[in-house]
C-alpha cells in the first residue's frame, strides 16, 4: 500500500510512527545489527491546530526546534512534513507510516508533551556511545527490589499497637495496588531523566512508556529501530497496538 506523503500527513495522529530505511553504510549497519529493514523511527504528534510534528532524535539540524525556536541537534521536535522530506531527499530514505490504534487520548497528549519538555534538546550519543549503550540493552536487566516491596518493608517495621494480620495484610494489598498503578509514570520519568544522551527509538519507547502503552522495568537502551517494525512482535499495553506499514511517497524537492 502507497500514499502520498499529503495524504499521511492528512492522516497522521499523535502516536503514529515513522520508520525509515536508507542505503548509507551507517543505516546498513544498524539495521545489520538490529535485524531489521529500518534504521531511524519518529513519533507523530498532533495538537489541536498545530500543524503534525516529527518527535525524534538526529545529528542534523538542518530543521528548527518547535520547542524551542533553535537549530539544534540531538532529540528534536520538527515539523513533520517538513522532517520526511529531509529524511527522504537530504538522506536518502525511503519512509513508512505505521498508525496507532486506538488513537492517543488526551492524558496520553498530556504526557507526550511532558516528555517533550524533559528530553527535547537531549545530545545525540557518538557513534561509539551508540553501539555500547544497544549492546548494553541486550544484556539482562539486574534485578531490583520493587517499589511496592519497598513500601510494604517500611509498612512491617512501622507497625504499631495491636492491630490484627488481617488488617495489615488489608493494608499491604492496597498500597501495593496504589504502587502498581504509579509504578509506570514513575519508571518513564526515572528513564527520562537518566538520558544524558538518547538515539531515536529511545525517544520514542520513553515518549510509548510515558503514554502508558509500553510495560516498565525496561530500560530504553532496549529499544532500537528494528523493535518497532512490523516485524517485530512489540506488545502494546491495554489492547493498543501498531498498523502494518504504509509506504509515503516522498515528493523530490
Amino acid at each position: 500500500m502507497s500514499i502520498s506523503l499529503d495524504e499521511a500527513v492528512e492522516l497522521t495522529r499523535t502516536g503514529d510512527l515513522w520508520v525509515f530505511r536508507g542505503r548509507s553504510v551507517p543505516d546498513r549497519a544498524i539495521q545489520l545489527t538490529t535485524n531489521s529493514p529500518v534504521n531511524h523511527v519518529g513519533m507523530a504528534v498532533v495538537l489541536d491546530d498545530m500543524p503534525p510534528l516529527m518527535w525524534h532524535a538526529e545529528l542534523g539540524r538542518s530543521l528548527p526546534d518547535m520547542w524551542t525556536g533553535t537549530h539544534q541537534r540531538g532529540v528534536q521536535l520538527h515539523d513533520l512534513r517538513d522532517a520526511v522530506c529531509v529524511w527522504g531527499n537530504r538522506y536518502g530514505q525511503r519512509g513508512w507510516l505505521r498508525q496507532l490504534e486506538p488513537p492517543a487520548d488526551t492524558a496520553m497528549e498530556e504526557a507526550v508533551l511532558r516528555t517533550v519538555a524533559r528530553l527535547d534538546g537531549t545530545p545525540f550519543p557518538s557513534t561509539a556511545q551508540l553501539a555500547w549503550r544497544w549492546a548494553r540493552g541486550r544484556l539482562p536487566h539486574p534485578p531490583r527490589l520493587s517499589l511496592s516491596g519497598l513500601r510494604g518493608r517500611t509498612a512491617d517495621t512501622s507497625r504499631i499497637g495491636d492491630t490484627s494480620r488481617a488488617a495489615d495484610t488489608s493494608r499491604a494489598a492496597d498500597t501495593s495496588r496504589t504502587a502498581d498503578t504509579s509504578r509506570i509514570g514513575e519508571t518513564s520519568r526515572e528513564n527520562a531523566a537518566a538520558l544524558e544522551t538518547a538515539y531515536c527509538a529511545e525517544v520514542v519507547a520513553v515518549t510509548y512508556e510515558a503514554m502508558g502503552l509500553l510495560p516498565a522495568g525496561r530500560r530504553p537502551n532496549w529499544y532500537d529501530p528494528g523493535r518497532f517494525w512490523s516485524g517485530d512482535d512489540l506488545a502494546l499495553n491495554g489492547g493498543a497496538h501498531l498498523g502494518a506499514e504504509i509506504e509515503v511517497r516522498i515528493p523530490p524537492r
